[in-house]
């Protein structure tokens, strides 16, 4: 089977000689020698002018830049609604209401002319100001950091920036998730290097970050004994984990220089496929990691068996997609066009993982009620997108016959 995105450990085993050495000298707990070495060897990626804090996940991350933000009940958050559930559901946990705004089509992000609207809307309804900007690194693609950084300071409102799919990945030679107040990353197994779970928060300086581990490790204050003035949460990162981490820190350059690789690739060889658009930078302004790389199909594309797309009920995750499924629902009415499903069951049947693109936030059931500012483009992605496989594990030679499945499956009768 060729994964989408897998781990893939350094040749020289230094993932393990890490953890060898949590386990010898018995720091098997969320602190130690790998946490403070795995944060310095990320400040150091990020130039040194951040501070890191390591935690148990990308979504921690969030929750905790969203409590840095002084987000709270009754709060607005604007959020870029063409992204993964992480970046909106902590919003939610604090009682404060996700705003969506949808994307421009060029990068897929966040757009800032409907950022721009959706703030004077909201101060216009509220009487008040969201209280944070969260623009995503959608599959590792930069945002209009110029643009949506100017918007934010014309306003005074902070922005953490969701770059969880973006390690690596640079607006005009800087590295994103030093542009706002807060960076969150992710070290899931499918990222670009991987703590087997786990996270990271950039933070602007000392004293942010000694307030983010403070709330990351129950909000304990200075007394002999236990004393809460605030509600902390569990979300350190363990030595153990953090050891994995620093070994992965040694192959993360080689890691995101295959992916545009394989991203140069799929431009070469998917180059004369009617009706087959790979997503490229807009502009040399974005340099992106390219995590994921991704297709659009135009709806006039025939693919072979679409006429049965949507006829056999799920049984099992799409896209690698790991934890307990709840039973659906019934029929959805915004999903992928039937060519989008048909090339995925057609990968699939070639031992090809492929994934749709990230459904729409604003089109979540769940956040059926939240205000969103649209303008159509990410539900149009949504509905005739795909995501190919990019990882470290995924070879020159499994590109090829990727793209040789995509040209068996076009329907050219």
């Amino acid at each position: 089977m060729i994964y989408l995105c897998l781990a893939h450990m350094s040749e020289a085993g230094a993932e393990q000689q890490f953890v060898q050495k949590a386990f010898d000298d018995n720091w098997v707990v969320p602190l130690g020698p790998n946490v403070d070495g795995f944060e310095e060897d990320l400040k150091s990626f990020f130039g040194g002018d951040k501070e890191v804090a390591a935690l148990s996940a990308g979504t921690a991350a969030v929750h905790l830049a969203l409590l840095g933000c002084g987000v709270g009940r009754g709060d607005e958050v604007l959020v870029q609604s063409f992204t993964f559930c992480a970046s909106a559901h902590p919003v939610s946990y604090l009682g404060a209401t996700p705003v969506f705004v949808d994307s421009e089509p060029l990068s897929w992000n966040m757009d800032p002319e409907l950022l721009e609207q959706a703030i004077l809307h909201r101060i216009a309804q509220t009487g008040r100001k969201p209280k944070a900007i969260v623009p995503v690194a959608l599959y590792g693609m930069p945002y209009d950091c110029e643009r949506i950084m100017r918007i934010a300071t014309r306003y005074d409102i902070p922005v953490i920036e969701d770059v969880a799919e973006g390690l690596g990945s640079r607006w005009r030679g800087r590295m994103l998730g030093t542009f706002g107040r807060y960076g969150v990353l992710s070290f899931n197994g499918n990222k670009m290097i991987t703590t087997s779970g786990g996270g990271a928060l950039i933070c602007a300086d000392a004293a942010a970050k000694k307030d983010i581990l403070w709330r990351a490790t129950q909000a304990r204050d200075a007394y002999p004994y236990y004393h809460h003035s605030a509600i902390g949460y569990n979300y350190r990162l363990s030595n153990v984990c953090a050891g994995i981490g620093r070994g992965q820190m040694t192959v993360l350059a080689a890691h995101i220089a295959h992916h545009q690789h394989i991203q140069q690739l799929y431009k070469a060889l998917l180059n004369g496929l009617k009706g087959i658009q790979l997503h490229e930078a807009p502009s040399p302004d974005y340099e992106s990691n390219f995590w994921l790389c991704t297709i659009t199909l135009a709806p006039a594309l025939r693919i072979r068996g679409q006429q049965q797309a949507y006829t056999a009920a799920v049984t099992g995750a799409v896209g690698g997609a790991a934890g307990v499924l709840h039973e659906a629902a019934g029929a959805d009415n915004c999903r992928p066009n039937a060519n989008v499903e048909a090339l995925r069951l057609a990968l699939l049947a070639c031992q090809v993982e492929s994934r749709p693109l990230w459904k729409p936030m604003h089109k979540q059931p769940v956040y059926a009620n939240a205000p969103a500012y649209t303008n159509g483009v990410s539900e149009s992605l949504f509905r005739t997108g795909l995501c190919l496989p990019a990882g470290p594990c995924v070879s020159d030679d499994d590109v090829r016959y990727i793209v040789d499945c995509i040209r068996s499956a076009m329907d050219c009768d």
